[in-house]
């Protein structure tokens, strides 16, 4: 594993081993289990940067389950724009149902906040939210995070479905800006 990568312009450090993510990616399985124990919940993958994330997390889960896919749109480059464009929606009717939101970074809580709207006005039966990365100082939105992977430093971080402009999604650990 490299200590330091150079995606484009910027150049990263390791933050968080594979091994640490995968840890704690099936201790939070374990917790969700728990939850969802006799409920079949329609998993909701937040494109583009959750993806591994939710494959890896569903993989532990001993309940039945339906997968699903929504993409917004709210970065450019390392900065939030603060305008969330949704680019794709969900098929399934969700009216009634048990919904798990998974997400790979909160860090403002603009986009969840915004999805959570759009899910409720669909009168679910429940909404919970799993993230990797939650970002404490950055938090201008109030979003319940019933399972957080990691809280880490206001820093950009990439790899584990993370990108710098698309790069470094397919790195299995998770690596920091360097200053």
């Amino acid at each position: 594993m490299n200590e330091l990568i150079t995606l484009n312009d910027k150049t990263f450090e390791i933050y968080l081993t594979e091994a640490e993510i995968q840890a704690r990616v099936k201790a939070l399985a374990d917790r969700i289990n728990v939850d969802y124990k006799g409920r079949k919940p329609i998993v909701l993958c937040i494109l583009n940067g959750s993806f591994i994330f939710t494959a890896d997390l569903v993989r532990h889960f001993n309940f039945p389950l339906t997968v699903e896919f929504v993409r917004y749109s709210s970065y450019r480059g390392t900065e939030s724009t603060g305008r969330v464009t949704k680019i794709l929606g969900m098929k399934s009717e969700i009216a009634g149902k048990d919904v798990l939101i998974v997400e790979d970074i909160i860090d403002t809580g603009y986009t969840l906040s915004n999805a959570v709207k759009e899910l409720m006005r669909q009168h679910p039966a429940s909404v919970k939210i799993a993230s990797l990365l939650l970002k404490p100082e950055a938090l201008k939105h109030d979003v319940a995070c019933n399972y957080i992977g990691f809280s880490i430093p206001n820093k950009f971080v990439v790899g584990y479905g993370l990108d710098y402009d698309e790069l470094g999604r397919d790195l299995p650990s998770i690596y920091q800006l360097k200053e």
